[in-house]
């Protein structure tokens, strides 16, 4: 899987994109370990357009469906689709136009910061943003978290960052 890759077609396709989930944690420097890219994505038809672009050259096909089922990414499917979970030939990419806890992508993009990794420049959620996401969210998985996040942000408010 390359983080990296798939986070480099996405920005270099000009695609308005807010990463969430595992990877913003990790940049806000959270220990756990992520294997998939997730981000909140604007649902403006030239966006979608874009979107649907950098997908069709990244071989897509939704996890957990059924191998040989027809599946087009394309304007139609992403506005009808608020969560989509992909394979992709760059690795596993989950797309949402909203985020639990947040909001559609224009109060994600207003809960959001600039963050460069890899000579990349794009937007991450907030640290308090990921915390309210996760809290909303209920999944086991994202409350276990929580500790974690709540000590950086208790960490980064007591070195004023």
């Amino acid at each position: 899987m390359s983080i990296q890759s798939l986070l480099s077609r996405l920005t270099d396709g000009g695609v308005e994109i807010v990463v969430v989930g595992g990877v913003a944690g990790s940049a806000h420097g959270s220990p756990f370990v992520t294997n998939d890219l997730d981000v909140c994505y604007s649902t403006d038809r030239a966006n979608l357009a874009r979107l649907a672009r950098v997908l069709k050259d990244l071989s897509p096909y939704p996890r957990g469906w059924e191998e040989g089922l027809p599946f087009t990414p394309d304007i139609r499917a992403l506005r009808t689709t608020p969560v989509m979970t992909l394979r992709t030939s760059e690795g596993d990419l989950d797309l949402l136009d909203r985020v639990e806890g947040i909001g559609s992508y224009r109060e994600v993009f207003e809960s959001s910061e600039e963050a460069t990794a890899f000579g990349i420049r794009f937007r991450i959620i907030t640290l308090d943003a990921l915390i309210r996401a996760r809290r909303a969210s209920r999944r086991p998985k994202d409350l276990a978290q929580l500790p974690t996040l709540e000590a950086l942000a208790e960490l980064k408010q007591r070195e004023g960052c």
